[in-house]
This record gives C-alpha cells, structure tokens and sequence, in this order.
C-alpha cells in the first residue's frame, strides 16, 4: 500500500475540525496528521505535511496569509483553503498566495478528499461558482495600502485610532479612506467598507 497523503486541518471552530478529520481519517489513502486552532499554529505544524486545509478566516494569520508563509517554508505543502466567505476578492487573493484549491464549507468530506488528491498530484480545483463570480466582480480598484486602512476603519474606529495602527498619520489616513470612497462610489467611508468586504476586497 502507498504512502497515505499527510494532511493538516487548521479550524478556530473545534467541532468542525474534528469532525472533518474524523471524516477524512476514513479515507484510506489520506491520514490528518495535525489539527490547529489558528494561522499562526498552522505554521508551526507544517512539517511533514503534504496538504494543508485552513479555513479562510481564523484568529492571527488567515488562511490566504499561511499559504503566503508556507509557500516560502515549506513549499511542497498544497493548500487547500475552504471557507463560508467564499467572495471574489479572497479568491484572487488565494491564487496569487498560491493556493491550489479553494471551496466553500457546504462542501461535502467526499468531495473534500477528492480536492486533497488533486492537489497533492499537483492539480488544481477552484469551485465554479466562486470562480464565475470573481470573473464576474473585475479586479479591486483599491491600493493595498487603501485596503488596509479601509479595512482598519470597517469597526467605526475614528481616524487617529486607525492612524495609530497603521503606523501612518491621521492627515494620511484621512487621504486614503477619501480615496477608497471615491473609487467605490461610496456615500461615506462606513459605505465604502460594506461595498469592499461585500466583493471581498478587504
């Protein structure tokens, strides 16, 4: 018998991660070797892994920032990344991070495991509905930079708060949120934030 397909889960919602590796330690050919219950844990328990599963949004790094980090550490590693914010931006996000597969969490353990395979032989698989609606939603106009600070401002946080946390000044800031709502047509900054976390640009 082969080799069974080392795979890492990385989950903050314990219930879920454990039920998704009991469902895949049914599969044969793949064993979960590590489970983590952040970005930042899922790093550290990287090695030895052939394919990482993250969730999208987890406490520190997420997971489009640990397939950023792991492509640079550990770059045999495929990333997988499954989420319930299945929007345009974090798609193209992903890819350019170097993600193989990405799906939404209504995704059955079969199929899951079916994505694990594929990646592991080197392909790919993105979902086709996410993937015809960030074709369908162009590219952000927003800087980085402009992300950033919008999406710093997206909990009502005044402008000298924001500037304090991006290590910028409050006169800056103020540049970039003016910017941000001028090229989403926003009516306000609080707008701008809705419109951008909707296509998944913050």
């Amino acid at each position: 018998m082969s080799t069974p397909i080392r795979v890492l889960l990385a989950d903050d919602e314990q219930l879920i991660r454990e039920a998704l590796g009991q469902l895949l330690g049914l599969e044969e050919d793949l064993e979960v070797v590590g489970q983590a219950g952040s970005g930042d844990e899922a790093v550290l328990r990287a090695d030895g892994v052939d394919v990482a599963v993250l969730d999208l949004q987890m406490p520190g790094l997420d997971g489009i920032a640990v397939a950023e980090q792991l492509a640079r550490t550990h770059p045999a590693c495929g990333v997988v990344i499954v989420t319930s914010h299945g929007r345009p931006g974090h798609l193209k996000r992903a890819l350019a991070a170097g993600v193989r597969g990405f799906l939404p969490k209504t995704t059955s353990a079969r199929t899951l495991a079916e994505v694990v395979r594929r990646v592991h032989a080197g392909g790919r698989h993105v979902d086709p509905e996410l993937a015809a609606e960030a074709i369908a939603a162009g590219d952000s106009p927003l800087t980085p930079r402009e992300a950033d600070v919008l999406e710093l401002a997206s909990d009502g946080a005044p402008v000298e708060e924001i500037a304090a946390r991006a290590s910028l000044s409050a006169g800056t800031v103020r540049n970039y949120l003016s910017n941000a709502v001028g090229k989403l047509g926003a009516a306000n900054r609080h707008d701008a934030c809705a419109i951008a976390r909707r296509m998944g640009w913050i």
